[in-house]
């Protein structure tokens, strides 16, 4: 059936779902296992993309204001924490996630680093010289 050039490509869907049968089952879609059930919980869902990732040649003062604006979304989200861990693990090297900026997350994953070398056995201390 036609529908309207104005109507959205959303509603038009909805009403396509709404015209079948009963008897047919609505279509699943299969959640993406490298999402996470945090994915779906992300406050980020309902916002603008473009405020979590820089376009291109953005001034500085844009840039940081629109990263404290991505940053304050984030700061109210319940899983905040996750998301900062996936981007932490996979490296996601643009855009705002878990509340910190590509180059916080660079930060952190630096000291991660520098951490797990602190603790390895051995580390940090120099070689016992062999008697001889």
């Amino acid at each position: 059936m036609p529908h309207p050039p104005h109507q959205s490509l959303q509603a038009a869907a909805v009403q396509s779902l709404q015209a079948r049968p009963a008897a047919v089952p609505k279509p699943r879609v299969p959640a993406r296992e490298e999402d996470g059930p945090w994915h779906a919980e992300a406050v980020c869902r309902r916002d603008e993309a473009g405020l979590f990732f820089a376009p291109s040649k953005e001034p500085t003062a844009a840039r940081l204001a629109r990263e404290e604006a991505a940053k304050r979304v984030c700061a109210r989200c319940p899983v905040m924490v996750a998301c900062r861990e996936h981007a932490l693990l996979q490296p996601e090297p643009y855009g705002v996630w878990g509340g910190l900026t590509a180059a916080e997350r660079r930060v952190v994953l630096g000291r991660r680093r520098r951490r797990a070398a602190e603790l390895l056995p051995g580390a940090g201390t120099p070689p016992i010289a062999a008697a001889g």
